[in-house]
Formats: C-alpha cells, sequence, structure tokens
C-alpha cells in the first residue's frame, strides 16, 4: 500500500535482515500508512552507506521517494538492524541514516531487539530475553533500568554456532564425510544433493566449488536437515540436538548477566528456524531452559520483526495503549505463541 500525498507520520519502523529489508510508516494511533520492501541488509559486505541505500529503496517500494517530500517522513525512524552488532556499528549506521533526513530523531539498535519487544506483551516493562535463530544466531537481552545483555554474535570468531546458514554448512561436513567414507554414515549424503537434482555429495560440493548453485542456495539445506533429522537420522539429529542446546546456553548466560534466573521472565524465539516450530529443535530448547533457567516463560514471535521496531516506535512517541493493539491487529500472523 502506498501513501496518497507525502505528510509526515509519527514512525518509520524498519528493520532489515540479512535476506530482506521491510519498512512501515505509522501513525501515533498504530495505523499502519504504507509498507515496503527490498532486499538484504550486509553493511560489513557493502559498506554503511551502500546497506541503507537498501533502506531507501524500500522507501521507495511503498512510494516513499526523497523527492517528494521538503520535511522528514516521520518524527522518529526506529531502526531495527541485522549486523549492527557492536555500539561503533550502530553509531555508524544511525549517523547515515540520520544524513538522509528521513526522520526527525533516528534510534537504531540490533535487530534481535525488535524481537524482544514484539514478544512482550502490551503494558509490560521491556524485560526479559530474546534469541533469534535465522540465517545466523543472536540473543539479546534488557531490563526496565536499561540494563542489557548482548553478545557480539558475528560467527564462529565470537563463538556462535548453528543458525541456518551454520547448520546448512555443518550438515554439508557430514554429508561429505560419510560419502567418501571418512565419518559415519547419514541419510543427509542422499538428501542434500537430492534437493537440488544431483546424485552424490560429490556432485554438489562441485556445483556449489564452481558457482553452477549459488551459494546463497546452501540455506535451502537447512529445512533438509530438519526433515531428515525428524525421519530418525542419528547425524541430523546430533545437530539439531547441538542447535537447541546453543540457544539454551545463550537464554541462560543472558538471564544470568541480568539477574533474572531465579524470576518469572518472558524469553522469546524468532527467526525462520525458530519460528519453523521443529519439535526436535523447540521441545529439547523447552526442556534445557525448564532445567537451567525453570521460571522462564517461552514463546516463539511469528509476526514480521518490522512489528517489533513499530512498538520500539510507539514506545518513544508515547502512544496511547490502544495504539499497540491496533498495530499488532495489522500483522496476519500474530505476534506470538507459547511453547
Amino acid at each position: 500500500m502506498g501513501v496518497t500525498r507525502p505528510r509526515q507520520a509519527a514512525v518509520l519502523a524498519i528493520d532489515a535482515g540479512n535476506s530482506k529489508t521491510d519498512v512501515s510508516l505509522l501513525d501515533a494511533d498504530g495505523s499502519v500508512l504504507c509498507s515496503g520492501r527490498a532486499g538484504g541488509f550486509q553493511p560489513s559486505r557493502t559498506g554503511p552507506a551502500q546497506a541503507v541505500d537498501v533502506l531507501a529503496e524500500a522507501l521507495a517500494a511503498a512510494g516513499m521517494r526523497d523527492g517528494d517530500r521538503a520535511a522528514p517522513w516521520a518524527e522518529h525512524v526506529s531502526a531495527c538492524l541485522a549486523n549492527a552488532d557492536f555500539p561503533v556499528e550502530e553509531r555508524q549506521l544511525a549517523r547515515e541514516i540520520r544524513r538522509r533526513n528521513w526522520g526527525r530523531v533516528t534510534a537504531v539498535h540490533n535487530d534481535t531487539f525488535a524481537l524482544l519487544r514484539a514478544g512482550l506483551p502490551t503494558g509490560t516493562e521491556p524485560r526479559g530475553v530474546a534469541v533469534v535463530c535465522g540465517a545466523g544466531i543472536n540473543c539479546v537481552g534488557m531490563t526496565p533500568d536499561g540494563r542489557t545483555a548482548r553478545f557480539p554474535a558475528v560467527g564462529r570468531i565470537s563463538g556462535d554456532w548453528g543458525g541456518g546458514g551454520g547448520l546448512a554448512e555443518e550438515a554439508l561436513w557430514w554429508a561429505a564425510r560419510a560419502e567418501d567414507g571418512r565419518g559415519e554414515a547419514t541419510e543427509l549424503a542422499r538428501a542434500l544433493p537430492a534437493h537440488f537434482g544431483l546424485d552424490s555429495v560429490y556432485a554438489l560440493i562441485e556445483a556449489l566449488h564452481l558457482g553452477r548453485i549459488p551459494g546463497g542456495r546452501r540455506h535451502e539445506l537447512a529445512p533438509v536437515l530438519f526433515a531428515v533429522a525428524a525421519a530418525g537420522d542419528l547425524v541430523a539429529l546430533s545437530l539439531v540436538h547441538r542447535q537447541a542446546d546453543e540457544i539454551v546456553a545463550m537464554a541462560s548466560v543472558a538471564l544470568d548477566r541480568l539477574d533474572l534466573l531465579d524470576e518469572e521472565v518472558p524469553v522469546v524465539l524468532g527467526g525462520g528456524v525458530l519460528a519453523a516450530r521443529h519439535p526436535q529443535l523447540n521441545d529439547r530448547i523447552a526442556a534445557g531452559l525448564a532445567e537451567r533457567a525453570p521460571l522462564a516463560r517461552i514463546s516463539v514471535v511469528l509476526a514480521p520483526p518490522v512489528l517489533g521496531a513499530a512498538l520500539l516506535g510507539l514506545d518513544a512517541v508515547g502512544s496511547a495503549p490502544a495504539a499497540y493493539e491496533r498495530l499488532r491487529t495489522q500483522f496476519p500472523e500474530g505476534s506470538r505463541v507459547p511453547v
């Protein structure tokens, strides 16, 4: 949907992920005026300016073009961005967004904070922990007094394991070793190449290495891994269980840092891997947290992540409680389901 004529709104909400970027322009009453989508946001590869150009593409898709306005689009820009993993990166990206003059005030957060905000019930304090497991993996926590817990979350160099991309790499590693005899037998050796219409892991490796299958399609292998695990394959199941244990570890550490282990507190899960609600993954997470954080209230956020950015924006402009309920009704998948 587009705007009939340019005018200043209350909030410009931005959620930028590795694979897609969503924007929504909101009134203070929670009404969504327009929305747009563009490609992935990867400032670590392209630099801040080119990455923010992708945000501009999403705005244009929503009918908001810089040449159509003489004033900022919104009072407050709430930008929740993947790959803004360090405070210095948040500051760099905030400067670049401010330079575009899209809003009178700009706040930039890592996108995991959007997940946490979307998973908190209306009217509650900003208190809890969120774990996102999509293309990558990350975790944040916060308390009403402003304390936060977070991880660098930039891959193996910061101690991370898993996410959709990491699971695909692990599945390929085990499949390759199963086929050539260096590792345990696993159905992954048949299922992974079959997904691309190939008859061997060797052929799949060659196709990926030579670019006949674009590297960006590797993420398609994560659902194959979960299907093989669900059928009882021990190697695949061990990878799914390790992912669950990593998520439990991140959430438990964040809760401990914030002194929340002994309190009833929300633990919000999201991202494509967790939103799929694979029983072998999510049930093990629930069991692990029941042991390490027995008072945690676990839920899975299903709504688009831009909802969290929009809710943070309504917080910033002081919207009335009814605005939050109106906003949530405009995202058809709802916002959260209990585990």
